[in-house]
């Protein structure tokens, strides 16, 4: 397991063919995994919190992205002078001093390698003035991911106009697959 931000690997496990649930693994040699709750505190083990990363394998930050990375790699409170990511994932620490991995705490995806925030594409689209309201999932089907919006709007023009009123908005690859019309969410 690893983020970009992190030198790509942070933690290791040795699978075994026998095992069931495959846990991220334990910390690499110069990186400290910490499980964090909202006010960053230590969560104990068993308890689901952020999973953070601190030791020299951290990024600087986010090339001329300052307010992202005040936000992302911030003060590390167990190590002053130090800094800690925070890496948007939730995870828990298992009596064996493996992480186990659940997902994000956020909204973030990855489709076809590139990081996508599903809200954002929903402010976006919520910007149109014929739109009344909206939601914006990934879809898989056989193994195929991709970005699909749910939207309830006023006039049936909208539909065909909002691939091309999101290009002025947002990179090509957060552009939804698929917009299917509701009459109410």
């Amino acid at each position: 397991y690893g983020p970009t931000e992190a030198t790509i690997d942070v933690t290791y496990y040795n699978c075994d063919v026998s095992d069931r649930n495959i846990p991220i693994g334990k910390p690499i040699a110069n990186t400290q995994i910490h499980i964090l709750g909202e006010n960053n505190e230590l969560k104990p083990i068993g308890v689901n919190g952020e999973l953070c990363i601190a030791g020299v394998g951290l990024a600087r930050g986010y090339l001329n992205n300052a307010i992202l990375t005040k936000e992302k790699f911030i003060e590390n409170p167990f190590e002053p002078g130090t800094r800690i990511y925070k890496t948007g994932d939730l995870a828990r620490w298992l009596p064996d001093g493996n992480i186990e991995f659940f997902g994000r705490i956020d909204d973030q995806v990855k489709i076809r390698g590139f990081r996508i925030e599903l809200g954002e594409i929903e402010c976006c689209l919520l910007k149109h003035e014929r739109i009344k309201e909206c939601v914006v999932v990934v879809r898989d089907d056989f193994g195929d991911r991709y970005i699909c919006a749910y939207i309830v709007y006023s006039s049936s023009q909208v539909q065909e106009d909002l691939g091309n009123y999101l290009k002025s908005l947002l990179p090509e690859y957060m552009i939804p697959s698929y917009f299917v019309k509701l009459d109410k969410l």
